[in-house]
């Protein structure tokens, strides 16, 4: 494995069937008119897609169905340079399913059919991590980054988290949808990176800065909070600190927090710290929603720097 630093990412594959909409409905509304794309997605893909084009050397563990939808997506992948022996095909299960409604101003609501995704058990995670640790082997001196998400089962999760103790590396757990953590993950001390409604369910905490302290007292380690255009919180140690957003016109808001998620992770496989790395992120967030889908906006490397030196904030 070669370059500055690599991305394990261990998640889920979606297909994102997208209605694009005046507004989102209401309960029991049916809402007209709208205009239908397909793309790929997944937040587990998605955020390997993001790390790949911030320049990682990105590897996927995860599954999809033996169907064409699941052959799409992982040519998808490969396509952007990711290597995707770890993906896992089921047999007799389908590949994950995603519908999404997007408004005018961006903002969307998604309902997920997992699919194949939960069939991801810790057995198969485990074998295709330990294929991917053989190939780093004797690459030590390199940054390592594991990224995963809550779009797979507990079992997978603790069985990623495990792995990448013994392999000494940082762990990005990007806690969406929101459940209760297993206390084997808090104890592994990930790096939490969840939006807003996300840090206010996990805490039971309102006030995001309590939310952001508390849930950083569970692991021992930061926590990033996005808040939408007032940017993100980031609770280290004793100290929390507020980035300012990136100002841009919205076009679709979907897949922004796993472009960020995706980001950072590259950014500390890179060796940058924490607070560059998701300054960084957010640049590429912003500039993700300036397009429809999940990964048609996000960007790479040269335009997040062009992005972040014409802002005056490189």
């Amino acid at each position: 494995m070669a370059g500055s630093g690599w991305v394990v990412v261990v998640g889920s594959v979606n297909v994102d069937l997208v209605v694009s909409v005046d507004h989102l409905p209401a309960r029991a509304e049916t809402v007209t008119g709208g205009t239908f794309s397909r793309h790929h997605g997944g937040k587990g893909a998605n955020q390997a897609v993001a790390a790949a084009r911030l320049g990682a050397e990105v590897c996927f563990v995860g599954a999809v169905g033996d169907d064409a939808n699941g052959r799409d997506a992982l040519e998808a992948l490969r396509a952007e340079g990711i290597e995707t022996s770890g993906a896992a095909v089921m047999p007799d299960t389908p590949t994950g399913l995603a519908g999404i409604v997007v408004d005018r101003a961006g903002e969307n609501q998604i309902a997920v059919a997992s699919g194949a995704n939960a069939s991801l058990d810790a057995r198969t995670v485990r074998r295709a991590l330990d294929a991917i640790g053989a190939a780093a082997a004797g690459q030590s001196a390199r940054s390592g980054v594991l990224l995963v998400n809550l779009e797979i089962g507990d079992d997978a999760l603790i069985a990623a988290a495990g792995w990448a103790a013994e392999q000494r590396i940082a762990i990005v757990l990007n806690p969406a949808p929101a459940r209760p953590l297993a206390p084997e993950l808090l104890a592994a001390r990930p790096i939490l990176v969840l939006n807003e409604g996300e840090a206010r369910q996990l805490s039971g905490v309102d006030e995001l800065e309590r939310a952001a302290a508390e849930l950083a007292g569970r692991t021992d380690s930061a926590v990033v909070v996005t808040v939408g255009p007032r940017g993100a919180l980031l609770a280290e140690a004793a100290s929390l600190a507020r980035l300012a957003a990136f100002v841009v016109e919205a076009v679709d808001t979907t897949g922004a927090g796993d472009t960020l998620v995706g980001a950072l992770a590259a950014g500390l496989a890179e060796g940058r710290s924490l607070r560059r790395a998701l300054e960084r992120a957010m640049a590429a967030a912003a500039l993700s929603v300036m397009s429809v889908g999940a990964r048609e906006g996000m960007p790479d490397r040269a335009a997040v720097e062009r992005f972040l030196r014409e802002r005056g904030r490189r």
